[in-house]
């Protein structure tokens, strides 16, 4: 198109002319700096953020839950069948999730911190059910390993139980020697490309051949750098071989694929940034804690950011009940293991977002309260209510310290 002569002198004219050189400048990639596919997101709009006590209000709310839906054994969480289930080997798949389960229970209820007598013993009973059993997790099946859910749960939450024992006491001994089993158990799971996953179908082998899962990785991560934090040696082999499977899998954007074996398909939609929004939280939460070079807070805002305004993407799956029923195949149960994951991540984002992001996060994980005092995202047996309220408390507790107090009333 030709614009015909262009008077300087016309600012209409002269206007035209600098969109136009605007134009070209954009079209040859020379507008300026611009701002990389990993830290471009979306900002959700402004929200008054909820109180610290409306916050700790629905933490005491869901420590209730946990303290009156205990099994009187000390664990959490049953058999229960429903029509649509996902695959669960007996018996060892339900002693793996049980275990899982109950180890996120108890560390709720450590995190929460309340001295409520009903919390307070079943915090102990919970802690009892653990040392008494997380020893007994075994292969859930030749091709299922939901026993690398329960080990990695079972060393956050053994590591937490530690300071609870007295020191030099037998209890304090017997739950290190726990940790370092579990420990030693994710070590031998450990995949060959490096990570972990959990199903290993048509590769019945000592280590599993099977593609790991990018978000299974970062779960076993975050657990070995408590572990690690709390004076575990690591071995550093382990650690570098699961970062780089988890790089692997990782977008130009910091969508991550859900595992090895999607990874030659990076268009799928689970694949893309919408069905990686769970997975992202937990990509990014464990490669912040272990230092890699390029998760950055300026990343971990990014996500925290596109994670409260495309949050509908994972809510649309909540409570279906088939697995990844939703939109890029999202399943039900991504959605309060994203937002756990999301609290570590406020922690690694720019000082100055903090308050907004736990603000939203806080915000969207209270609308989502049911009336017991649970939170549940998809109807597995009779773990959900307490898997959900499992990693919701921990998140809500790392959103307090951002929060402002509710206003004195006179």
């Amino acid at each position: 198109m030709n614009p015909g002569p262009v008077d300087e002198d016309n600012p209409l004219h002269t206007g035209m002319n600098a969109l136009a050189l605007l134009a070209c400048l954009v079209g040859a990639g020379c507008a300026g700096p611009r701002t990389p596919p990993s830290e471009a997101a979306p900002v959700p709009r402004d929200v008054p953020p909820p109180s610290a006590a409306a916050v700790r209000a629905a933490i005491d709310r869901g420590v209730g839950f946990l303290a009156k839906d205990q099994n009187s054994d000390g664990s959490w969480g049953t058999a229960r069948y429903k029509q649509h289930n996902v695959l669960m080997p007996v018996p060892g798949g339900h002693q793996a999730v049980r275990t899982a389960v109950t180890a996120l229970c108890v560390s709720a209820l450590i995190d929460a911190g309340s001295d409520a007598p009903a919390a307070v013993a079943a915090l102990e009973r919970g802690e009892d059910w653990l040392i008494a059993n997380v020893s007994k997790v075994r292969l859930s099946s030749a091709n299922v390993m939901y026993n690398n859910w329960a080990h990695a749960y079972a060393v956050q939450a053994l590591v937490r139980m530690l300071p609870r024992a007295p020191a030099g006491s037998e209890r304090r001994r017997t739950v290190r020697s726990l940790v370092r089993g579990q420990i030693d158990k994710l070590v031998q799971h450990q995949h060959l490309d490096g990570g972990w996953g959990y199903y290993a179908y048509g590769t019945v082998t000592r280590r599993p051949l099977a593609g790991s899962n990018s978000f299974m990785t970062a779960t076993v991560l975050v657990g070995l750098h408590e572990a690690r934090e709390a004076g575990f040696t690591i071995p550093r082999n382990v650690v570098a071989k699961a970062m780089d499977s988890i790089r692997r899998q990782r977008h130009p954007d910091f969508s991550y694929a859900y595992g090895h074996s999607t990874v030659p398909n990076p268009t799928a939609g689970i694949n893309l940034a919408p069905g990686s929004l769970a997975r992202s939280q937990a990509c990014n939460a464990a490669m912040l804690l272990w230092n890699d070079e390029r998760t950055t807070p300026a990343v971990a805002r990014a996500w925290l950011n596109r994670l409260c305004a495309r949050h509908g993407w994972l809510s649309m799956a909540r409570k279906t009940i088939r697995p990844h029923e939703g939109h890029y195949a999202i399943a039900g149960y991504f959605y309060y293991y994203g937002f756990y994951y999301a609290g570590y991540c406020l922690g690694g984002a720019p000082e100055a977002d903090q308050r907004r992001l736990a603000g939203h996060v806080a915000r969207l994980l209270l609308e989502r309260q049911e009336k017991d005092g649970s939170w549940w995202d998809f109807p597995l047996f009779n773990y959900h209510r307490q898997y959900g309220t499992g990693f919701t408390l921990p998140t809500l507790v790392r959103c307090l310290p951002h929060l402002d107090p509710p206003a004195k009333v006179n």
